[in-house]
């Protein structure tokens, strides 16, 4: 630090308060700048008499900030601190707004608020900040320095204040001043958190500004159509519109008829839908009332044509249904031979007939034989 040092008094080393000012500037600018792009230091200061400055000063600018101790690995390992950070939160809706902590036992609620008060010390100042930080505020560097040695490993930007016991290699831009007293901390944090107040100011007007811009010729277009149909409502130009329109017209009937004439029946139904109806319409709107008459005239033939389609498959259906069902009846009614089935009854009784007075005589002959040998 002796570059920066202006002389000794009563053993004291004094700063030179010239190369203050203008390092000062720089870093004013710096963070300016970055607050323009959206990126907010990280104000750190753990010594006693500065906590509050510290804090007071991150508030008015919207800054994260970290006041009583700095946790080792905040930076490298902030996957672990975001989880803590999460575990706060949690206690904190567990205790609700009053801090009651309503449907827990009363020794678990104090073990939540132990834990909870400890967290909020140290983690209290991080709890909205999502990602890591683009840039380090330090007040005092000789004291803070986990912080500049995680902030170089990571290559993020360091704005520090160095006194005469300080080593300054590292700090990306180094203030000389004295870190023991609160009133110039107290000055050195104004500048900063006013640099970053200016920055965010800018990036918003610039931001409002560059939305009208974009929007601008939408409007434009908008405005020119808007009067056009204001200018085609009023004077519409008779020559030009109608008489391609009509032409186009018949042109278009003509086609359908022929499609419909050779086309299967998928083919004349597209050929309908895709026929140019819109522009009928809209010529028929602008039309006088004969001309409409004549346009709805041309317009029959296609509408009786569609029924003629529709019902020709359907005839053709209904024809096919009552040939199937006659197919089927037939090998029924071929096996139906009730008179030959008659006849067969008939000549079965006339034989079972015949047949009764020769088993009559056959048994009588058999009783006769059987009485000679009795006999004999």
């Amino acid at each position: 630090m002796s570059p920066y040092i202006y002389g000794i008094k009563n053993g004291v080393h004094v700063i030179d308060l010239r190369q203050t000012l203008t390092k000062l500037k720089e870093a004013y600018e710096y963070v300016k700048a970055s607050a323009e792009e959206g990126r907010v230091p990280l104000f750190v200061g753990t010594k006693t008499q500065i906590q509050r400055i510290v804090k007071e000063e991150a508030d008015r600018c919207g800054s994260p900030y970290i006041n009583f101790r700095w946790l080792g690995g905040l930076l490298t390992n902030f996957g672990t601190v975001k989880q803590s950070i999460a575990r706060m939160k949690t206690f904190e809706e567990i205790a609700g707004d009053d801090g009651n902590y309503e449907g827990v036992i009363k020794k678990e609620a104090l073990m939540m608020e132990r834990k909870r008060v400890k967290l909020e010390r140290s983690l209290g100042g991080v709890r909205n900040m999502k990602s890591i930080p683009s840039m380090l505020f330090i007040t005092d560097c000789h004291r803070e320095q986990l912080a500049l040695r995680e902030a170089q490993k990571l290559g993020i930007p360091v704005v520090g204040i160095s006194d005469t016991n300080c080593d300054p290699t590292g700090i990306d831009f180094m203030i000389p001043g004295n870190d023991d007293s609160p009133r110039a901390v107290a000055l050195y944090a104004n500048v900063i958190s006013t640099a970053v107040l200016e920055g965010l100011a800018v990036r918003k007007q610039t931001r409002i500004e560059s939305i009208p811009e974009e929007k601008a010729p939408a409007r434009k277009a908008k405005t020119v159509t808007k009067d056009f149909a204001k200018r085609a409502g009023k004077t519409p130009d008779k020559k030009v519109e109608p008489t391609p329109a009509k032409s186009e017209k018949k042109a278009s009937v003509a086609e359908v008829k022929v499609i419909e004439e050779n086309a299967p029946v998928v083919e004349k139904i597209v050929a309908v839908e895709n026929a140019p109806v819109v522009g009928m319409k809209v010529v028929e709107d602008n039309a006088p009332v004969s001309k409409k008459k004549a346009s709805d005239a041309k317009a029959k033939p296609a509408v009786k044509v569609k029924a003629a389609e529709k019902k020709a498959p359907a005839a053709k259906v209904k024809i096919a249904e009552k040939k199937t069902p006659v197919t089927k009846k037939v090998p029924v009614k071929k096996a139906k031979p009730a008179a030959k089935v008659r006849a067969t009854e008939q000549k079965t009784e006339n034989a079972g007939k015949e047949k009764a007075p020769e088993k009559k005589a056959n048994a009588a002959k058999t009783t006769k034989t059987k009485k000679s040998e009795t006999d004999k």
